[in-house]
């Protein structure tokens, strides 16, 4: 798998964008990241899954998925080593990561009440 593959696959998903955080390339569905590029180097993407995904996809592949460092691997953030990987499983990925972000709901900020005096 190249990075070049790996774009085309990223956009291939029905309203997928390309932006760029922190300096490299990620891609991006209802405006949230599902999938980067060059982190930690040029040999690695990564991709958005939930910490169950993720471990399904280290059990089929673990010389092509391992966790992210620290909170971020502990939350379902998954780098994939690219030379590893097959086009099948990526496409997966993938897709899966896609469709975590679009399901997700935005946050709502909580109203805040204020309590008026009491003036009686």
């Amino acid at each position: 798998m190249t990075i070049d593959q790996f774009r085309k696959m990223a956009l291939e998903i029905p309203t997928a964008v390309e932006r760029s955080h922190m300096h490299h390339p990620d891609f991006r569905v209802a405006e949230r990241i599902f999938a980067s590029l060059g982190v930690p180097d040029e040999t690695w993407a990564m991709v958005k899954l939930t910490p169950e995904q993720q471990r399904a996809f280290i059990k089929k592949a673990p010389e092509v998925f391992k966790p992210c460092s620290g909170a971020w691997g502990r939350r379902g953030y998954t780098n994939v080593y690219l030379p590893s990987a097959k086009l099948s499983i990526l496409r997966e990925a993938l897709d899966i990561a896609a469709k975590n972000v679009a399901n997700r709901k935005k946050k709502k900020t909580p109203n805040v009440q204020r309590r008026t005096p009491n003036i009686e």
